[in-house]
């Protein structure tokens, strides 16, 4: 759906009384009059409603006042042929997996159990041998193949990559930039009313905050959807690694290798705090391949408000 209409639509929501006063300002730009100004609508709005307006977009500033921005879309809202896609103050308040429009299905909740199991792998020496062992039929040819620093950043770039498809497949950018732009709008309309001290209109957003709070619950699912996979992917991979180090698998884990800015150490060195080599070596690898891979295949993965 087209952004003006949308907001039209939300402003209609908080104040249906403002469908009157849009009507008012599309027909004084029928009749030729392209500006208008506070001046010759302050009989017929308010001065909350006309600053809704100029801060939800809906009117833009021009040279000597304000006119509608995309007049054809506000009609097409003030006439309800349009239907929002964005979410509502009744979905936004709903419970269950369909908080907000965002809806977790019976594998995205077991992906999740998964996850928070395979944490265990890191105090329960059990569960790490199991997982350790079981991988290294997989890993273990290539660590053969390959030094330990380079098996650490060939695992790096498999992890950026289906880190990055998760993302981009799994979380829905559009709802995610809804909830985003909803709570920049009333963000901003606050900011707003503070500076003018309309106490009345501050009361009122504070209210819509409140209901807002659902939104922010499925915004959170929206954006941890893709990450109860990407752990349950990733753990494992980490996992086999901390198993290899801490099992002295490793063969350059008896000698001095040379690391940038840290110079000669091993890899169970602390080398950033308590932080050892291994896993600062890995972080910083696969956030170098992720950046790479997301300009490659020009995937964004962080929502654009609308």
């Amino acid at each position: 759906m087209a952004r003006t209409a949308r907001r039209v639509e939300d402003l209609l929501d908080e104040d249906p009384e403002l469908g009157s006063a849009l009507q008012l300002l599309l027909d004084r730009t029928d009749d030729g009059q392209e500006e208008v100004t506070w001046s010759d609508v302050r009989y017929d709005l308010t001065s909350g409603q006309w600053g809704r307006l100029i801060e939800t977009g809906v009117l833009a500033d021009r040279e000597d006042g304000f006119t509608v921005a995309n007049p054809d879309e506000v009609a097409e809202a003030l006439s309800g042929d349009s239907v929002s896609a964005r979410p509502s103050k009744s979905t936004s308040k709903g419970s269950g997996d369909s908080s907000g429009g965002v809806t977790w299905t019976t594998w995205d909740k077991v992906a999740a159990v998964a996850a928070v199991g395979l944490f265990a792998g890191y105090s329960m020496p059990a569960v790490r041998d199991a997982i350790g062992s079981t991988l290294n039929v997989v890993l273990g040819p290539l660590d053969a193949a390959l030094p330990f620093y380079a098996v650490v950043m060939a695992l790096a770039l498999i992890t950026g990559l289906y880190s990055t498809l998760l993302q981009a497949n799994l979380m829905d950018m559009e709802v995610v930039g809804e909830y985003q732009a909803r709570m920049q709008d009333i963000q901003a309309r606050q900011k707003a009313a503070k500076e003018r001290g309309d106490e009345e209109e501050i009361e009122a957003i504070q209210k819509e905050q409140m209901e807002a709070m659902g939104d922010q619950l499925g915004m959170f699912k929206a954006q941890f959807r893709p990450m109860v996979w990407i752990m349950l992917l990733t753990i494992p991979v980490f996992l086999w690694m901390y198993w290899m180090i801490l099992e002295g698998r490793v063969v350059q884990i008896e000698n001095s290798i040379v690391v940038p800015l840290v110079g000669q150490a091993t890899w169970r060195q602390s080398v950033l705090g308590p932080v050892q080599l291994w896993i600062v070596w890995y972080f910083v690898c696969s956030m170098a391949f992720t950046q790479v891979i997301r300009k490659a295949l020009n995937i964004q993965t962080t929502p654009t408000p609308s």
